[in-house]
Protein backbone atom coordinates (compact mmCIF):
# COMPACT_ATOMS: atom_id res chain seq x y z
CA UNK A 1 0.00 0.00 0.00
CA UNK A 2 1.74 3.13 -1.25
CA UNK A 3 0.97 6.39 0.94
CA UNK A 4 -0.02 9.53 -1.27
CA UNK A 5 -1.38 12.49 1.23
CA UNK A 6 -3.16 15.58 -0.61
CA UNK A 7 -2.46 17.62 2.52
CA UNK A 8 -0.44 20.72 2.97
CA UNK A 9 0.89 19.32 6.73
CA UNK A 10 1.08 15.54 6.99
CA UNK A 11 4.85 14.84 8.48
CA UNK A 12 6.60 13.38 5.94
CA UNK A 13 5.41 14.39 2.47
CA UNK A 14 3.00 17.33 3.70
CA UNK A 15 2.03 19.91 0.99
CA UNK A 16 4.15 17.77 -2.28
CA UNK A 17 0.83 16.27 -4.13
CA UNK A 18 -1.91 19.03 -3.50
CA UNK A 19 -1.99 19.23 -7.00
CA UNK A 20 -4.17 16.52 -8.73
CA UNK A 21 -1.39 15.96 -11.54
CA UNK A 22 1.47 15.85 -9.33
CA UNK A 23 0.04 13.31 -6.81
CA UNK A 24 -1.52 11.15 -10.08
CA UNK A 25 2.51 11.23 -11.40
CA UNK A 26 3.49 10.09 -7.80
CA UNK A 27 1.03 7.51 -7.76
CA UNK A 28 2.22 6.07 -10.97
CA UNK A 29 5.54 5.85 -9.85
CA UNK A 30 4.54 4.19 -6.79
CA UNK A 31 2.83 1.47 -8.68
CA UNK A 32 5.00 1.14 -11.13
CA UNK A 33 7.68 0.33 -7.92
CA UNK A 34 4.85 -2.85 -7.03
CA UNK A 35 2.24 -0.68 -5.33
CA UNK A 36 -1.13 -2.46 -5.28
CA UNK A 37 -2.40 -0.43 -3.48
CA UNK A 38 -2.94 3.79 -3.53
CA UNK A 39 -4.12 5.03 -0.16
CA UNK A 40 -5.21 8.71 0.10
CA UNK A 41 -5.43 10.66 2.47
CA UNK A 42 -6.79 14.29 2.69
CA UNK A 43 -6.56 15.08 6.34
CA UNK A 44 -3.34 14.67 8.52
CA UNK A 45 -3.20 12.29 11.95
CA UNK A 46 -0.01 12.97 13.05
CA UNK A 47 0.26 14.10 16.88
CA UNK A 48 -1.19 17.79 16.99
CA UNK A 49 -2.55 18.10 13.32
CA UNK A 50 -5.35 20.33 12.96
CA UNK A 51 -8.75 19.17 12.35
CA UNK A 52 -10.15 19.28 8.63
CA UNK A 53 -14.12 19.64 7.70
CA UNK A 54 -15.62 16.73 6.11
CA UNK A 55 -16.63 19.23 2.76
CA UNK A 56 -12.52 20.35 2.71
CA UNK A 57 -11.54 16.82 2.45
CA UNK A 58 -13.90 15.55 -0.07
CA UNK A 59 -12.60 18.31 -1.96
CA UNK A 60 -9.11 17.25 -1.47
CA UNK A 61 -9.56 13.57 -1.84
CA UNK A 62 -12.13 13.19 -4.67
CA UNK A 63 -10.80 14.43 -7.93
CA UNK A 64 -7.61 12.52 -7.10
CA UNK A 65 -9.48 9.13 -6.73
CA UNK A 66 -11.75 9.74 -9.98
CA UNK A 67 -8.29 10.41 -11.66
CA UNK A 68 -6.69 6.98 -10.10
CA UNK A 69 -9.86 4.60 -10.63
CA UNK A 70 -10.01 6.15 -14.56
CA UNK A 71 -6.49 5.74 -14.98
CA UNK A 72 -5.12 2.95 -12.97
CA UNK A 73 -5.49 -0.30 -12.27
CA UNK A 74 -4.63 0.12 -8.73
CA UNK A 75 -7.03 -0.37 -5.41
CA UNK A 76 -7.74 2.98 -4.74
CA UNK A 77 -8.10 3.36 -0.93
CA UNK A 78 -9.20 6.63 1.49
CA UNK A 79 -7.76 7.26 4.69
CA UNK A 80 -10.70 8.64 6.73
CA UNK A 81 -12.79 8.66 9.57
CA UNK A 82 -15.73 10.57 8.19
CA UNK A 83 -18.90 8.96 6.66
CA UNK A 84 -19.98 11.73 4.13
CA UNK A 85 -15.75 11.27 3.04
CA UNK A 86 -16.36 7.68 2.82
CA UNK A 87 -19.46 7.88 0.75
CA UNK A 88 -17.95 10.34 -1.93
CA UNK A 89 -14.63 8.58 -2.51
CA UNK A 90 -16.34 4.87 -2.85
CA UNK A 91 -18.70 6.83 -5.32
CA UNK A 92 -15.58 8.36 -6.78
CA UNK A 93 -13.95 4.94 -7.45
CA UNK A 94 -12.25 4.13 -4.04
CA UNK A 95 -12.64 0.18 -3.25
CA UNK A 96 -10.91 0.26 0.47
CA UNK A 97 -11.68 2.91 3.66
CA UNK A 98 -8.64 3.33 5.67
CA UNK A 99 -9.80 4.39 9.15
CA UNK A 100 -7.75 5.25 12.16
CA UNK A 101 -10.58 5.11 14.30
CA UNK A 102 -11.73 1.54 13.44
CA UNK A 103 -15.33 2.89 11.85
CA UNK A 104 -16.43 4.38 15.46
CA UNK A 105 -17.52 7.37 14.02
CA UNK A 106 -21.13 8.56 13.81
CA UNK A 107 -22.21 7.03 10.09
CA UNK A 108 -19.31 5.77 9.37
CA UNK A 109 -19.53 1.86 9.91
CA UNK A 110 -22.94 2.05 8.12
CA UNK A 111 -21.64 3.93 5.17
CA UNK A 112 -19.37 1.17 4.81
CA UNK A 113 -21.96 -1.49 5.29
CA UNK A 114 -24.06 0.11 2.73
CA UNK A 115 -21.02 -0.87 0.15
CA UNK A 116 -19.45 -3.74 -1.16
CA UNK A 117 -15.56 -1.89 0.02
CA UNK A 118 -13.20 -3.22 1.99
CA UNK A 119 -11.93 -1.90 5.26
CA UNK A 120 -8.94 -1.93 7.40
CA UNK A 121 -9.49 -1.19 11.12
CA UNK A 122 -6.86 0.69 13.30
CA UNK A 123 -6.06 0.85 17.28
CA UNK A 124 -5.60 4.03 18.42
CA UNK A 125 -5.46 5.30 21.72
CA UNK A 126 -6.83 8.90 22.61
CA UNK A 127 -7.33 11.16 19.28
CA UNK A 128 -4.64 12.11 16.61
CA UNK A 129 -3.83 15.72 17.67
CA UNK A 130 -3.44 14.42 21.95
CA UNK A 131 -2.32 10.79 21.31
CA UNK A 132 1.08 11.03 22.10
CA UNK A 133 0.45 12.98 24.89
CA UNK A 134 0.79 10.07 28.07
CA UNK A 135 -0.07 6.89 26.36
CA UNK A 136 -1.02 4.37 29.02
CA UNK A 137 -1.60 0.25 28.82
CA UNK A 138 -0.61 -2.05 31.22
CA UNK A 139 -0.70 -4.91 28.65
CA UNK A 140 -0.39 -3.71 25.04
CA UNK A 141 -1.09 -6.65 22.96
CA UNK A 142 -3.82 -8.17 25.20
CA UNK A 143 -5.64 -4.68 24.78
CA UNK A 144 -5.20 -3.76 21.49
CA UNK A 145 -5.84 -7.61 20.24
CA UNK A 146 -9.49 -7.39 22.74
CA UNK A 147 -10.35 -3.77 20.54
CA UNK A 148 -9.62 -5.25 17.14
CA UNK A 149 -11.91 -8.16 17.92
CA UNK A 150 -14.67 -5.62 19.32
CA UNK A 151 -14.53 -3.54 16.08
CA UNK A 152 -14.80 -7.35 14.12
CA UNK A 153 -17.58 -7.96 16.26
CA UNK A 154 -19.45 -4.94 14.94
CA UNK A 155 -18.46 -4.89 11.26
CA UNK A 156 -19.88 -8.32 11.01
CA UNK A 157 -23.05 -7.28 12.96
CA UNK A 158 -23.63 -4.58 10.83
CA UNK A 159 -23.55 -6.72 8.14
CA UNK A 160 -19.48 -6.53 6.76
CA UNK A 161 -17.97 -10.17 5.77
CA UNK A 162 -15.07 -11.12 7.71
CA UNK A 163 -13.43 -11.48 4.22
CA UNK A 164 -13.70 -7.54 3.76
CA UNK A 165 -11.82 -6.99 6.81
CA UNK A 166 -8.23 -6.34 7.52
CA UNK A 167 -6.61 -5.19 10.88
CA UNK A 168 -3.89 -2.40 11.70
CA UNK A 169 -2.57 -2.63 15.31
CA UNK A 170 -1.57 1.14 14.86
CA UNK A 171 2.19 1.35 15.41
CA UNK A 172 2.96 5.22 16.12
CA UNK A 173 -0.95 5.91 17.39
CA UNK A 174 -1.20 6.31 21.06
CA UNK A 175 1.97 4.43 21.76
CA UNK A 176 5.29 4.95 24.00
CA UNK A 177 8.43 3.03 21.74
CA UNK A 178 8.12 0.22 24.11
CA UNK A 179 4.61 -0.52 22.89
CA UNK A 180 4.89 -0.20 19.05
CA UNK A 181 7.93 -2.79 19.70
CA UNK A 182 6.12 -5.14 22.05
CA UNK A 183 3.47 -5.14 19.03
CA UNK A 184 5.72 -5.98 16.01
CA UNK A 185 7.33 -8.59 18.46
CA UNK A 186 3.69 -10.28 19.10
CA UNK A 187 2.17 -10.17 15.83
CA UNK A 188 1.39 -14.13 15.94
CA UNK A 189 -0.59 -13.23 18.77
CA UNK A 190 -2.56 -10.52 16.47
CA UNK A 191 -3.06 -13.36 13.45
CA UNK A 192 -5.27 -15.50 16.30
CA UNK A 193 -7.95 -13.12 15.11
CA UNK A 194 -7.64 -14.80 11.74
CA UNK A 195 -7.78 -11.80 9.24
CA UNK A 196 -5.16 -10.22 7.53
CA UNK A 197 -2.91 -7.66 9.49
CA UNK A 198 -1.77 -4.23 7.78
CA UNK A 199 2.07 -2.72 9.40
CA UNK A 200 2.76 1.03 8.91
CA UNK A 201 5.68 2.20 10.55
CA UNK A 202 7.32 3.80 7.41
CA UNK A 203 9.26 6.98 8.30
CA UNK A 204 7.78 6.98 12.13
CA UNK A 205 8.82 8.91 15.02
CA UNK A 206 10.06 5.84 16.54
CA UNK A 207 13.25 5.54 14.54
CA UNK A 208 14.69 8.90 15.49
CA UNK A 209 13.83 7.87 18.85
CA UNK A 210 15.92 4.33 18.53
CA UNK A 211 18.48 5.53 15.80
CA UNK A 212 18.47 9.17 15.70
CA UNK A 213 17.72 9.53 12.04
CA UNK A 214 15.42 12.40 10.68
CA UNK A 215 12.34 11.67 8.02
CA UNK A 216 14.89 11.33 5.24
CA UNK A 217 16.93 9.39 6.46
CA UNK A 218 14.53 6.47 7.96
CA UNK A 219 14.45 4.11 5.57
CA UNK A 220 16.96 1.44 6.41
CA UNK A 221 14.98 0.78 9.89
CA UNK A 222 11.51 0.79 7.81
CA UNK A 223 13.04 -2.30 5.55
CA UNK A 224 14.09 -3.71 8.78
CA UNK A 225 10.38 -3.46 10.40
CA UNK A 226 8.61 -4.01 6.82
CA UNK A 227 10.70 -7.57 6.55
CA UNK A 228 10.02 -8.83 10.57
CA UNK A 229 6.53 -8.11 9.82
CA UNK A 230 6.41 -9.88 6.81
CA UNK A 231 8.18 -12.96 8.14
CA UNK A 232 5.57 -13.16 11.28
CA UNK A 233 2.93 -13.08 8.90
CA UNK A 234 2.06 -9.38 7.53
CA UNK A 235 0.08 -9.35 4.85
CA UNK A 236 -0.16 -5.49 4.18
CA UNK A 237 2.59 -3.09 4.59
CA UNK A 238 1.77 1.16 4.43
CA UNK A 239 4.58 2.62 3.30
CA UNK A 240 6.14 5.59 1.33
CA UNK A 241 9.23 4.03 -0.84
CA UNK A 242 7.18 1.35 -2.56
CA UNK A 243 10.10 0.05 -4.90
CA UNK A 244 12.62 -0.27 -1.79
CA UNK A 245 9.84 -2.16 0.35
CA UNK A 246 8.94 -3.91 -2.58
CA UNK A 247 12.44 -5.69 -2.91
CA UNK A 248 13.10 -6.14 0.50
CA UNK A 249 9.69 -7.87 0.83
CA UNK A 250 10.58 -10.49 -2.17
CA UNK A 251 13.84 -11.24 -0.43
CA UNK A 252 11.34 -12.17 2.50
CA UNK A 253 9.41 -14.38 0.71
CA UNK A 254 12.27 -16.29 -0.86
CA UNK A 255 13.19 -16.67 2.62
CA UNK A 256 9.85 -18.76 3.42
CA UNK A 257 9.60 -20.43 0.53
CA UNK A 258 12.95 -21.64 1.48
CA UNK A 259 11.53 -22.41 5.06
CA UNK A 260 11.96 -20.08 7.12
CA UNK A 261 11.19 -20.31 10.87
CA UNK A 262 10.57 -17.68 13.73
Amino acid sequence: MGILNVTPDSFSDGGRYVNVDRALEHARTMIDGGARIIDVGGESTRPGAQAVDEQEEIRRVVPLMEALAAQTKAIVSVDTSKAAVIRAALQAGASMVNDVRALREEGALEAVAASDAGVCLMHMQGEPRTMQSDPQYIDVVAEVKRFLADRVGACVAAGIGRDRIVLDPGIGFGKRVEHNMQLLAALPDLLELRLPLLIGVSRKSMFATLLGRSVEQRLAGGLALAVSSVLAGASVLRVHDVAETVDAVKMAAELKKSGYRI
